[in-house]
C-alpha cells in the first residue's frame, strides 16, 4: 500500500522550550559564568532600564561628542542633562591596574580638535587656536569644570577621570550643556571637556612642558591603608611630573575632607623644591578656591554631612630656585 502524498500539518507555534534551572548561564558580554545573584541582577527591571538608558546615551554620545554643536543638533537630539543614577560605579579605581586606556605617545600626537571643535584653527583644521591650560585631575562628575567654564572663558579646561561610567556621564553632561547654552554669552561650555585617563601614568603624554597654569586635586582617593599610600595622587615622584607640565607661577590646588591625606599632601609639597605654599590671604581671595570649595559633588556631600574641608595651594617656583 503506497504512502499518502498529502503534506503533513505543521503547527504554527513551536513547542515551548523548558528552561533547565541547572544549566549554566553566562554573561552576554564577558562570557563569565554567573551565579544565582548575578542572574537575578541581570534580569531585574532596574538593570534592564539602566542598560537601555546607557545604550541610548552611548549612541547620542557617538554622534555629538566630537562635533561642534549647531542649531540642527538641537532639533535631532534631546537636550536633557544625563541622569546620574544610571552611571553608577565604584567610588574609586586602582590606578596601577591595566585599564586599557588610549593615550598619545607624546603631546604632539594628541588630537585636541575632537575635544574642542569650537576652537579649531580655520587655517589648519588639525590644530586649535589655543592650548589646554587648566587640568582637573580625577574630575569626578565634572562639577568643578562646569563652574570654572564661565569664570575662565578664555581658557581650555580638561578633566581627567579613570572610571568608565563617570567619564561617560561627564561627556553626556557637557554635550547637554553645550546644547542648552548654544547661544549663551555667559557660558557655552565649549571650553571644557573630559578624557578617560590615568594622570599618575600618562600626564606627560598629554601636556607639554610648562603648558598648564592650574592643576586641581579635589577630594582624591585617600587610600587609607599604609600599604596603599603609594597610590596617592601626590608623591615626590608625581610632584616632579606636575612641576614639568606646570608653568612657572602656575598653581596646584588641593582640597580634601580627610585630615591625614591633607597632611600627607602638605608634607610632600612643602618638601618639594619647585613648590612654595601660598598664604591664607591667597586662599581667601582666589576665585578658584571659592569655586572648588563648593562646586564638586564630593564637596557638596561633605557640606551636607557637616564635615571639614582642608585646603592648601602651592605656586610653581622657577627652575632657578633649585640651582
Amino acid at each position: 500500500m503506497s504512502e499518502s502524498t498529502e503534506p503533513k500539518s505543521v503547527s504554527a507555534t513551536p513547542e515551548p522550550q523548558v528552561h533547565n534551572p541547572e544549566a549554566p548561564v553566562y554573561h552576554p558580554v564577558t562570557g563569565k559564568k554567573l551565579n544565582k545573584n548575578e542572574i537575578q541582577k541581570l534580569t531585574s527591571e532596574s538593570y534592564i532600564k539602566r542598560q537601555k538608558y546607557r545604550t541610548e546615551q552611548e549612541q547620542r554620545r557617538k554622534n555629538l561628542k566630537h562635533v561642534r554643536i549647531e542649531e540642527e543638533h538641537l532639533e535631532q537630539n534631546t537636550t536633557d542633562l544625563p541622569k546620574k543614577r544610571f552611571y553608577r560605579q565604584r567610588a574609586h579605581s586602582n590606578p596601577f591596574s591595566d585599564h586599557r586606556l588610549e593615550y598619545p605617545i607624546s603631546p604632539a600626537h594628541m588630537d585636541w580638535t575632537k575635544l574642542y571643535p569650537y576652537y579649531i584653527d580655520p587655517e589648519d583644521s588639525s590644530k586649535l587656536t589655543k592650548q589646554v591650560t587648566i587640568a582637573d585631575i580625577g574630575c569626578g562628575f565634572g562639577g568643578l569644570m562646569v563652574d570654572l567654564a564661565p569664570e575662565f572663558k578664555e581658557n581650555l579646561i580638561l578633566g581627567m577621570e579613570i572610571r568608565v561610567q563617570v567619564t561617560n556621564y561627564v561627556e553626556d553632561r557637557i554635550i547637554a550643556l553645550r546644547q542648552q547654552n548654544l547661544n549663551s554669552e555667559e557660558a557655552n561650555y565649549q571650553n571644557i571637556n573630559v578624557i578617560r585617563g590615568n594622570a599618575m601614568k600618562f600626564l606627560p603624554n598629554f601636556f607639554e612642558k610648562s603648558q598648564l597654569e592650574k592643576i586641581f586635586f579635589c577630594f582624591p582617593d585617600p587610600h587609607f591603608k599604609q600599604r596603599k599610600h603609594k597610590a596617592r595622587i601626590v608623591t615626590n615622584t608625581l610632584l616632579s611630573e606636575y612641576a614639568y607640565v606646570l608653568k612657572e607661577g602656575g598653581v596646584i590646588y588641593t582640597i580634601t575632607d580627610v585630615l591625614d591625606l591633607h597632611e600627607w599632601m602638605v608634607k610632600h609639597l612643602d618638601e618639594h623644591p619647585l613648590f612654595e605654599r601660598l598664604d591664607e590671604e591667597f586662599e581667601k581671595t582666589d576665585p578658584c578656591v571659592r569655586i572648588m570649595t563648593h562646586s564638586t559633588e564630593e564637596g557638596k556631600k561633605v557640606e551636607r554631612n557637616k564635615g571639614s574641608k582642608y585646603i592648601k595651594c602651592y605656586r610653581r617656583l622657577p627652575n632657578s630656585a633649585v640651582l
